[in-house]
C-alpha cells in the first residue's frame, strides 16, 4: 500500500542547505523547509529547521527512502543536504534512490562551501580544480601539481595522510588557505605554508584552497631520457629510451580511466608517462629488483604522480591480486613473456597490449604465442634509432640497438 501511496503522492525536495549555519540558507531552500510536512537530514543539518516540523536524522540514501515509505502520514519531505547537491553531494545516489522507489524528486542548489571560502579570501575560482578527499580516494597530488589553484574537502583522517603526502612529495612551498566551521561565529580562516601544515590545523571537516605559485604547464606526458633518476648507488637500471618509449605509449592508446601495467618497469619510465597522461589513470610499476623499485618511487616523487604503485616481485605471480588491467606494457618478462600474455588474458581478454623486444629469443616467444592463438594477429614493427654525437668538428650518427614493438588492441 505505501508504495503505490509513494508511486502517487510522495515528493521529495533535496535542499543544499550550505554549510549548516541557517543564515546561509536561500529563499527557496527555506519555503520548501517551511512547505515540507517533515525533515530528514544529518542531526548538524536539521537545526536549520524549524522546531515544530517533525524531523528524522538520517543522511545515508537507503535509510532515508525507508522513513519516506514508513511514514505515509507525510507526503512533502525536505531532505536537507551540507554544502551545495551538485558538489560531492549525497543528493546524486539520493535521486536514484528516490526515483526508482517512485517518489517525486525536486533539488534545490546551496551555497558550497569552496564558494563561500573563495568569496572570504576575494579570490575567484572558476579556474580551479575542485577536488574532495572526504571519505573517497582521489589522486590530489596530481591535480594540485596541474593547477594554480585547487579546492580540497578533508576531513582530520585524509588530512593526516594529505600532510604526509605533502611531504613526501617535497611541495612545501605550496600556500594553503584553511577554513574550518565556515559561516560559524567561531569559524576560522587561516593561511599558512605547506611546509607548516599539520594535522591539528583541520578540523572534523575543512575547506582548503591550495596555491601553487609553481604548476606544470605542460600537454604533453613525453619526457627526455635525462629528466629520469637512472641511478643511485652506483647502479644503473635499464630504461626505455624516449624514442621506443613515445611509440609504445602511442600504440597503447591509453584512455581516461586507464588501469595500466607496466611489467618489467626498470625505472618506471614508461610508468611515469603513463601517469603523466591523467590523474585518473591507474599505474602498476611491476619490477622484480629491489633497486629498481627504489628508482621508480624516487622519479615518482620526481614528477609527483602519486598514481604509481609499485609492485615488488617477479611476473606473473606479482600481479595476481591486482585489479584487472585495461592497458599493459611489457618492457621485461625474463622468459615468461608466455605466462605473462595469458595472466594477462585471463583478467581482461580484450586488454590492449604492447610489448617491447630487443633479443631474437624474445621474438621467438611472441610468435609462439601468435601460433597457440594467446597473440591475436599482432601488429609488429622494428624501430631502429640513431642519434647525433660529436666527433670533433663532426656529427657523426650512433646506432642503438634495433627495437621490436609488439601491439595487440582491443577488438
Amino acid at each position: 500500500m505505501c508504495d503505490k501511496i509513494c508511486e502517487s503522492r510522495c515528493s521529495a525536495v533535496l535542499i543544499g542547505a550550505g554549510m549548516g549555519n541557517e543564515n546561509m540558507l536561500t529563499l527557496d531552500a527555506r519555503t520548501q523547509i517551511e512547505k515540507a510536512d517533515a525533515c530528514i537530514g544529518a542531526v548538524r543539518l536539521l537545526e536549520v529547521c524549524p522546531k515544530e516540523k517533525p524531523k528524522f536524522a538520517e543522511y545515508r540514501s537507503v535509510e532515508i527512502i525507508k522513513i519516506i515509505k514508513g511514514h505515509p502520514e507525510y507526503s512533502r519531505w525536505a531532505v536537507v543536504l551540507s554544502g551545495d547537491v551538485g558538489f560531492y553531494s549525497g543528493a546524486k545516489a539520493l535521486t536514484k534512490a528516490c526515483k526508482e522507489a517512485g517518489i517525486l524528486v525536486d533539488i534545490v542548489p546551496g551555497i558550497a562551501s569552496v564558494v563561500y571560502l573563495a568569496a572570504k579570501l576575494g579570490i575567484s575560482w572558476e579556474d580551479a580544480a575542485l577536488r574532495s578527499i572526504h571519505g573517497r580516494n582521489q589522486n590530489t597530488i596530481y591535480a594540485i601539481e596541474h593547477h594554480a589553484k585547487t579546492f580540497l574537502l578533508l576531513d582530520r583522517k585524509s588530512g593526516t595522510e594529505f600532510c604526509e603526502q605533502i611531504r613526501e612529495y617535497a611541495m612545501e612551498d605550496l600556500i594553503c588557505h584553511i577554513g574550518v566551521r565556515l559561516s560559524y561565529e567561531d569559524e576560522m580562516i587561516r593561511t599558512i605554508s605547506a611546509g607548516e601544515l599539520t594535522p591539528e590545523d583541520l578540523g572534523e571537516l575543512s575547506t582548503m584552497l591550495i596555491e601553487n605559485p609553481h604548476p606544470v604547464e605542460s600537454v604533453s606526458a613525453h619526457l627526455p631520457d635525462d629528466a629520469f633518476i637512472r641511478s643511485q648507488e652506483g647502479h644503473v637500471v635499464p630504461m626505455t629510451k624516449a624514442e621506443v618509449r613515445a611509440v609504445s605509449m602511442a600504440k597503447l592508446g591509453l584512455t581516461r580511466e586507464a588501469v595500466f601495467y607496466d611489467i618489467g618497469a626498470g625505472t618506471g619510465s614508461v610508468s611515469i608517462e603513463a601517469a603523466l597522461h591523467g590523474e585518473q589513470v591507474q599505474v602498476y610499476a611491476i619490477e622484480q629488483r629491489e633497486d629498481a623499485c627504489d628508482l621508480i618511487r624516487a622519479n615518482r616523487r620526481k614528477f609527483r604522480v602519486a598514481q604509481v604503485q609499485v609492485i615488488h616481485g617477479s611476473a606473473p605471480e606479482a600481479m595476481e591480486g591486482l585489479p584487472v588491467p585495461t592497458h599493459a606494457f611489457i618492457g621485461g618478462s625474463t622468459g615468461h613473456l608466455h605466462d605473462i600474455i595469458r595472466m594477462l588474458k585471463e583478467k581482461n581478454p580484450e586488454v590492449a597490449l604492447v610489448i617491447n623486444a630487443i633479443s631474437l629469443e624474445t621474438i621467438e616467444e611472441v610468435m609462439c604465442a601468435v601460433r597457440s592463438g594467446l597473440l591475436r594477429d599482432p601488429e609488429i614493427i622494428q624501430m631502429n634509432v640513431a642519434a647525433s654525437r660529436v666527433l670533433g668538428r663532426y656529427h657523426m650518427m650512433t646506432g642503438q640497438n634495433p627495437v621490436y614493438i609488439i601491439t595487440e588492441r582491443k577488438r
